[in-house]
């Protein structure tokens, strides 16, 4: 397959774009080198324009960003839904059928929680947009290595997980941490599937498919 890829260099993505090319056609778009042997750089802006010309079955977002990052939540709102929906209308423009993005745990349109809702309503808006098949992982807390990216509350959440993941079973079990190395592995084999229609995946969905 041709497929097209955003958020490389993040923490999924970093261990995701690896298992694709080595099976795939690979294609990343990106602001600065990811590794991999086939990307075009600039701005996220430009990043629509770069598909422009390609012919691609397949497209994937692993992008994501924080408000503590960007310092604002329009800047944040900018990453998380309207570079990753102007990237997914593009690559669906281009002929991919099947779009994968990460999402959250918890995300819904409705919820009072800004990031929550923001996420939820990107779920939705990718629905929308004509994929034969559209698949939304939502893992629980994400665990890895973040170099040169030092969360405070996540680094708490990290080390507590152990204990949590003792006290969030059955339903719960969703917002437990999980790998993000079994994230990735869950997302390559999902790009393989056809099935069409909308689907989301939590933690157990998410390794079972790494796992199988």
């Amino acid at each position: 397959m041709r497929i097209a890829m955003i958020g490389a260099t993040g923490l999924i993505g970093r261990q995701l774009w690896p298992l694709l090319e080595a099976r795939h056609e690979l294609l990343v778009l990106g602001r600065r080198p990811s590794g991999a042997t086939c990307e075009k750089l600039g701005r996220m802006d430009e990043w629509p324009a770069l598909l422009a010309g390609e012919r691609l079955d397949c497209a994937i977002s692993t992008l994501g960003t924080t408000w503590k990052k960007t310092g604002s939540w329009e800047k944040f709102a900018a990453v998380d839904r309207d570079a990753v929906l102007a990237f997914a209308r593009a690559a669906h423009a281009a002929g991919a059928r099947h779009f994968l993005a990460v999402s959250s745990s918890g995300a819904d349109p409705a919820s009072r929680n800004a990031y929550l809702r923001l996420k939820g309503e990107v779920e939705e808006a990718l629905g929308a947009i004509g994929f034969n098949r559209v698949d939304i992982l939502r893992p629980g807390l994400l665990l890895g290595e973040r170099p040169n990216d030092r969360r405070f509350l996540e680094r708490l959440g990290i080390l507590a997980d152990p204990v949590t993941r003792l006290i969030l079973r059955g339903s719960l079990e969703r917002y437990a941490g999980i790998d993000a190395g079994l994230v990735a592995r869950g997302m390559a084999a999902l790009a393989e599937q056809s099935e069409p229609g909308l689907f989301r995946h939590h933690n157990r969905e998410i390794r079972t498919l790494a796992l199988s």
